[in-house]
């Protein structure tokens, strides 16, 4: 199979269907990943059938030979997580594969700019995906408010444990410090909640250390009643 009008100046005989490129490297990355963990195709399949998506022996070498004719994605999917790894280092494999066509008819790229764009990294589009942003920035915002709550009771510990004054005081300081940073990662992250609701989105669950960035909930009773 060949890919028509990839490239003017070559030989398009010599170029083959992006479908088939793509298909090739997930491939090859399925197998080395196998050896590497040095599991048998065999192993490989009835570790497939364990997570509950069967994909027999035989399929499975076709595909590494590339005799296969498709990969469906769930294939993939279940196959990633055989080989304990992600779905995406099988499509683009960074590291071991220089160079990947993203799209057809056009030329190759470097297999991080391609994984960049698959995962929503670039910005090719010169606007990046709002609802992404957002669940980025609740990350970002989460894991600093933990790392603060973290921080201030370390030093609230060394506060009440530290042998003389100028090391409580110091201790206290530090705490007072993080106490300002949680406060204020809480109102960041309150923020990239909100902008997620007003998307339409629902925001991921908090951990118990920040359930009271969320305001609680009106009662609807209690509304009606001070309404009255």
């Amino acid at each position: 199979m060949t890919q028509r009008g990839w490239d003017a100046g070559g030989d398009e005989d010599d170029v083959p269907e992006w479908v088939d490129q793509v298909m090739a490297t997930v491939a090859a990355e399925v197998r080395r990943r196998r050896k590497e963990l040095g599991m048998s195709a065999q192993d490989l399949a009835d570790r497939c059938e364990e997570i509950g998506h069967p994909i027999p022996r035989n399929v499975i070498a076709n595909m590494e030979s590339g005799r296969r004719a498709n990969l469906p994605l769930v294939d993939v999917i279940v196959l990633a997580q055989a080989l304990r790894t992600y779905p995406i280092c099988l499509l683009y494999p960074v590291g071991y594969v220089d160079r990947v066509q993203r799209l057809p008819l056009q030329h190759s790229e470097p297999t991080w700019d391609a994984m960049r764009w698959f995962t929503g990294d670039s910005e090719d589009f010169g606007l990046e995906d709002d609802m992404l942003r957002s669940f980025r920035a609740h990350i970002r915002h989460q894991r600093a408010a933990l790392a603060a709550l973290k921080g201030e009771k370390h030093e609230r510990w060394k506060a009440e444990t530290a042998p003389n004054r100028a090391e409580r005081e110091e201790a206290v300081l530090a705490q007072a410090d993080y106490a300002e940073r949680v406060l204020e990662a809480k109102y960041r992250l309150r923020s990239a909640r909100a902008f997620i609701r007003e998307d339409g989105g629902t925001p991921p669950h908090l951990p118990p250390e920040l359930a009271d960035v969320d305001p609680p909930e009106t009662d609807p009773s209690t509304t009606e009643e001070n309404d009255l």
